[in-house]
């Protein structure tokens, strides 16, 4: 049974999610379908990955009640206005057919675009709250010195971070920084874009457990008290990554797997720092 994490608003959040991130829109409603029926309810998406809607058709289709759902989805790039901000979470949810969302985050913070003011954004953000369709706000891919400013001008403290975190980049800075505000984190390339699967001591530490790689690096991620969704097209791959609650990592086993952390060297992402992308259309 996927184990769920508090959040600082009061919510709780399921600890393991079923990722969209490059799944095609004309693919995602059957492959999410195919998440459903083996167990996922915790969903994620973004704007950005144009597939919302296929998202929406898995969960109508399901026929499960809405309020077993918990459904992330995240502000586009080019939508960073305020006025951007509120009409585009209102097409976010017209894609999904939700009335509401668990969890609506700004995906990038763009320090480089925008004259440098994502606060305006999060302020928009944290005012969609007001009417109930939105249940929690957060960020993602937020620096410290992000974090900082948010919370300094706004007061209002995001429930979560997702950031890229893996073995072979730990990002400890941004999680430190995460964790002392209470903030969850939510680690996105939980596999480190596959990197990781082939590294031999994590390897040893599957063969102890008769668990399959990537197993392990999920049950890492749970034990540091991380969210994680991960993605894959594939059903067998779906249960496999389900099945990381009836085994513990031990201590020196944990400690095995930190030690792997290669530092920025590990970044598999671009830095949050000069990530300027835009979307055209």
């Amino acid at each position: 049974m996927v184990t769920t994490v508090a959040l600082n608003d009061g919510t709780a959040i399921p600890q393991l999610g079923f990722g969209t991130y490059l799944i095609p829109a004309e693919q995602t409603g059957i492959i999410v379908g195919k998440a459903i029926e083996a167990g996922y309810r915790h969903i994620d998406t973004a704007q950005m990955y144009g597939n919302e809607e296929g998202v929406g058709q898995a969960i109508a289709a399901s026929g499960i009640e809405r309020k077993d759902f918990y459904v992330t989805s995240k502000l586009n790039n080019g939508n960073h206005q305020a006025d951007d901000v509120r009409r585009t979470f209102d097409e976010t949810l017209t894609k999904l057919g939700l009335e509401y969302l668990d969890l609506f985050l700004i995906h990038w913070p763009l320090p480089m675009l925008y004259g440098g003011d994502f606060v305006s954004t999060w302020k928009a953000l944290v005012g969609l709250l007001t009417d109930g369709r939105l249940r929690t706000a957060g960020v993602s891919n937020f620096e410290p010195a992000h974090l900082e400013r948010i919370i300094d001008e706004t007061g209002v403290v995001p429930a979560v971070n997702q950031i890229e975190a893996h073995p072979y980049f730990a990002n400890d800075g941004a999680r430190q920084a995460s964790l002392s505000h209470g903030i969850v984190v939510e680690a996105w390339s939980p596999l480190g874009q596959g990197a990781v699967l082939s590294d031999p001591e994590i390897a040893k530490v599957a063969a102890d457990h008769e668990k399959s790689v990537s197993q392990i690096i999920l049950r890492w991620h749970v034990q540091r008290g991380d969210v994680v969704f991960p993605k894959t097209t594939r059903p067998e791959r779906m249960d496999e990554n389900l099945q990381v609650f009836d085994f513990s990592l031990t201590a020196d086993q944990m400690r095995a797997i930190d030690a792997l952390d290669r530092g920025e060297v590990g970044r598999v992402g671009p830095h949050p720092n000069d990530f300027d992308y835009v979307p055209i259309g």
